[in-house]
């Protein structure tokens, strides 16, 4: 599918990473400023005497500062930097593959698995590089990535409005700053990949993903491609990809909705608030579904109707029917019945139902930043997840709610009639 210019520059806003999936507990250390700890090499260690750099955190623009005062004051010679790292700043990450560079430093993936004793280095376990990570990591004079390790990118987004992308607006401004950011990444990488090439894969893979589908999960194959594995001979058995495929629109008889936020509408069952979103599979969309929340039919709960209709994905083949429709709410996982999925091999229009407990919606609606995830799943082939934001809920929730405290409405068995 084809998109102007200013839509493309739009979809690689930047600045802090986007994490897909449920959010993180907030004492995982990998949402604190990154810190650099400093392994120094064992007693008898014989031929593998270099030192080993932990860095553990979010990537900040004092991070690259913080890391030169780090080296400064410790013998880094022929080190190695060991990264795990959600990302962070596009121009902090890097400045800091920039200055591992300059110190002569490798680079890898992993974390340290237990504290090192006397005598005893710490081991060093999987670990993952993520979003920005990744430019830092082909910042190392050599780089590797341990078979249990792994390597995500995505496109970059600012980071005020990752929870809801397409409902967000954009200003001039922002297009300023893409254009400075997308230069000094395209510069960085044709400097640190130099006659080996790959950089500009690097890039092509990580601006197709967009904020509200999973960060994709490089290959064996790519990591080589890209050169952000040079210790490993190509390897017959690839990674799965953490990229995902199809999904889609909405039915002709759901009433009218938006992509830039939760409307309020009249259906023709009651009161309801609905929100449309598109369906992309690596950025290319595929079609579009509508979330439409009701009434429950018991109280304290809210009907949920989830519509889509899929054409077939940019590999070609044909359309599949979905077989299965997840929903995750406030850490909490609600599967929906399917109700209808039917389709020509062209597309295929899907409709699931399913109940939400009060309690998750309004906290959903109430907080200022907030996501659903919806999955959907089709036989055999890989499913599709989407993060959906809470953009204009806040403002027309309370007309829902008063709506279903003055009685209940039998919204799915009516839902379930016109599926039919």
């Amino acid at each position: 599918m084809k998109r102007s210019w200013v839509g493309a520059l739009v979809l690689v806003l930047c600045a802090m990473p986007v994490v897909a999936g449920t959010p993180e507990l907030p004492a995982n250390p990998r949402t604190l400023p990154m810190q650099f700890s400093l392994q120094e090499p064992a007693a008898g260690c014989g031929t593998d005497c270099a030192p080993v750099v932990f860095a553990a955190g979010m990537i900040t623009a004092d991070t690259p500062r913080r890391f030169e005062a780090f080296a400064t004051e410790r013998n880094l010679h022929d080190g190695k930097v060991v990264l795990d790292s959600d990302g962070g700043s596009v121009l902090g990450a890097l400045a800091l593959g920039r200055a591992i560079r300059r110190l002569g430093l490798d680079t890898t993936v992993g974390r340290a698995e237990r504290a090192a004793t006397a005598g005893k280095p710490a081991a060093i376990a999987p670990a993952n590089c993520e979003s920005m990570c990744a430019f830092v990591l082909l910042g190392g004079v050599h780089r590797d990535v341990p078979a249990r390790s792994r390597v995500l990118v995505h496109q970059i987004w600012l980071g005020d409005r990752r929870d809801d992308a397409v409902a967000a607006s954009y200003s001039a401004e922002d297009l300023v700053l893409v254009q400075r950011d997308i230069g000094a990444i395209v510069r960085y990488t044709a400097e640190m990949a130099g006659s080996l090439g790959g950089g500009a894969e690097l890039i092509e893979i990580a601006l197709k993903i967009p904020p509200w589908e999973p960060m994709r999960l490089l290959s064996r194959d790519e990591l080589k491609r890209t050169g952000l594995d040079q210790a490993i001979p190509p390897v017959a058995a690839r990674q799965t990809s953490a990229a995902v495929t199809p999904v889609a629109i909405v039915p002709e008889r759901s009433p009218p909705t938006s992509e830039r936020g939760w409307m309020a509408v009249d259906g023709t069952s009651g009161p309801m608030l609905v929100r449309r979103h598109p369906l992309t599979v690596e950025g290319e969309r595929i079609g579009s579904f509508d979330l439409s929340l009701s009434c429950g039919d018991v109280a304290g709960t809210y009907g949920l109707t989830y519509a889509e209709r899929r054409q077939a994905g940019p590999g070609g083949g044909e359309a599949v029917p979905l077989d299965r429709v997840r929903l995750w709410i406030e850490q909490t996982e609600v599967t929906l019945d399917l109700v209808s999925s039917r389709g020509d091999g062209r597309s295929v229009e899907s409709v699931a139902i399913g109940t939400v407990a009060a309690p998750l919606v309004r906290t959903f609606a109430a907080a200022t930043t907030r996501s659903v995830s919806v999955l959907t799943a089709s036989g055999s082939t890989s499913g599709t997840t989407t993060r959906i934001g809470n953009a204009g809920l806040g403002r027309v929730f309370g007309q829902l709610e008063a709506a279903c405290g003055r009685g209940k409405r039998d919204v799915h068995a009516r839902v379930e009639a016109a599926a039919r």
